[in-house]
């Protein structure tokens, strides 16, 4: 047996699970077509991101809330591998994540579907991140702003209590 760190474990599965994703996506392509793929991993990302967001707020003894949100949020772009930075806005009633790379829209390039990526982070995005929201409160509202994979230098993510929502009239 090859003996491994910690570190080493959770590359093996954090490649695993990218690789099943993206392999998942192409042999449902094979079969039924690129618009049923993206239909059946949307709904895909309809429940992936609350078992996530479950996971986190308990592993973190979190409650509901914006805060919370925010803290399981970062973390998990972090062990995903996106390079983001966080601001809380509105005295704590609201947040926008600004992302400057993400790796799903890099392993499409790489994989050589560039030309889809603009297509999934359209529906994929907006899916998981408005599920990650309501996971954390039915106040919560999310907004996407700008996204790489449609040619903007960073995506955007906005998170605000909707009792703020007239603050961010220039998201809507």
């Amino acid at each position: 047996m090859i003996e491994l760190t910690d570190k080493q474990i959770a590359e093996y599965f954090h490649r695993s699970y990218t690789a099943a994703d993206g392999l998942w996506f192409i042999k449902v392509e094979e079969k039924y077509g690129f618009e049923q793929a993206l239909e059946i991993d949307n709904e895909v990302w309809k429940v992936l991101p609350k078992i996530q967001a479950r996971f986190l707020k308990s592993t973190g003894k979190m409650e509901k809330g914006i805060d919370a949100l925010f803290r399981c949020l970062s973390t998990k772009l972090s062990i995903d591998g996106f390079n983001f930075r966080g601001e809380k806005i509105i005295n704590g009633n609201g947040f926008k994540i600004i992302i400057g790379e993400c790796p799903w829209h890099n392993l499409m390039i790489k994989s050589g579907r560039k030309e889809y990526s603009e297509q999934v982070g359209s529906l994929i995005c907006k899916t998981e991140y408005s599920i990650w929201a309501s996971e954390f409160d039915d106040d919560i509202d999310f907004k996407l702003k700008n996204q790489i994979c449609k040619g903007s230098k960073f995506c955007i993510l906005f998170y605000f209590r909707n009792s703020f929502k007239r603050y961010f009239s220039d998201v809507y």
